[in-house]
């Protein structure tokens, strides 16, 4: 059986205070969910420094951005609460 995606992607800077603050939390919440997270330097991505090298850390939830500078960590609660997209919202898949 594979490992499933990280839900939370954390896209951080080294020396950035504010990254420290957002992985306590996204640690701390994913830790209690249950949830996988990962992080990734936005300085060893070229793609990842062009889009976002001016709002790090930034959150990533199910690929998409959730928030930047600053983890809000009731707003990532609620949406680690709600099934990743396209994922079945039932037993039977329906």
């Amino acid at each position: 059986m594979s490992t499933p995606e990280p839900r939370v992607t954390l896209v951080t800077r080294e020396g950035c205070h504010l990254c420290t603050s957002a992985r306590e939390t996204v640690a701390r919440v994913c830790a209690d969910l249950g949830v996988g997270w990962r992080e990734l330097d936005v300085d060893g991505d070229l793609d990842l420094l062009g889009r976002w090298s001016e709002e790090v850390p930034v959150t990533l939830v199910d690929g998409r951005q959730h928030d930047f500078w600053r983890v809000d960590e009731t707003r990532l609660r609620a949406a680690l609460a709600t099934p990743p997209r396209g994922e079945a919202s039932g037993p039977t898949g329906r």
